[in-house]
C-alpha cells in the first residue's frame, strides 16, 4: 500500500487548531476569574449598602429624638426648670453632633460601596469579552475539526475566521480597548 500524502496546509490546521484551543482555555480561565472577581465585588458592595442603612436608620433615629426635644423646647421653654431645660439643650447639641458624625460615616460608606460597584462593572466587561472569545474560539476550533475529518479547506478558513474574531475578543477581555 502507498502511503497517502498529507496536504501541507493540514499541518497549518493542526496549528491553528492547538493555539486556538490554547486561546480558549485561556479565556475560559481569565473569564472564570473575572466573573469570581465581579461577584466578590457585588457582596462586597452589598454588604457596605447594608452598612449605610444601619447608619441611616440610627441617624434617623437620633433625628427623630433630636426634633422631639426642640419642640418640648419650644412648647415648655419657659416652664421648664433652668436644669431640665439645660438637659434638653444638651441632648440637641448631641443629637445633632450625632446626626453629622452619621452623615460623615455614611458618605464613606457611600463612597467605598460605589468603588466596589465600579469594580464589579469592570470586572464583568471583562468576563463578557472573554465570554464572547470563548464562543468563537469554540467554533473555530469546531470548524477546524470538521475540515480536518473531511480534508475540506474552506471550512477550515471559514474556522480561521470565527478564530480571528475570537482572538479580537481574546485581546479584548485583557485590554478594553471596545466595551
Amino acid at each position: 500500500m502507498a502511503e497517502e500524502k498529507k496536504e501541507a496546509w493540514l499541518n497549518y490546521l493542526a496549528l491553528t487548531t492547538v493555539l486556538l484551543a490554547v486561546c480558549a482555555t485561556l479565556a475560559t480561565f481569565k473569564g472564570g476569574g473575572y466573573a469570581t472577581k465581579a461577584v466578590l465585588a457585588q457582596s462586597q458592595a452589598s454588604d457596605q449598602w447594608a452598612y449605610f442603612q444601619s447608619k441611616s436608620i440610627k441617624g434617623y433615629i437620633y433625628e427623630t429624638q433630636k426634633e422631639k426635644f426642640e419642640l418640648d423646647l419650644k412648647e415648655r421653654g419657659r416652664e421648664l426648670p433652668a436644669p431640665f431645660r439645660e438637659e434638653y439643650e444638651k441632648k440637641v447639641v448631641n443629637y445633632s453632633e450625632k446626626i453629622a458624625r452619621y452623615n460623615e460615616e455614611k458618605a464613606a460608606i457611600e463612597k467605598e460601596a460605589r468603588e466596589k460597584e465600579t469594580i464589579r462593572d469592570k470586572a464583568q466587561k471583562h468576563q463578557q469579552m472573554f465570554g464572547m472569545a470563548i464562543i468563537f474560539l469554540q467554533i473555530a476550533i469546531l470548524l477546524s475539526s470538521i475540515a480536518a475529518l473531511l480534508k475540506k479547506k474552506p471550512v477550515w478558513l471559514v474556522g480561521l475566521l470565527s478564530g480571528i474574531v475570537g482572538l479580537f475578543y481574546f485581546a479584548n477581555g485583557f485590554l478594553l480597548f471596545m466595551d
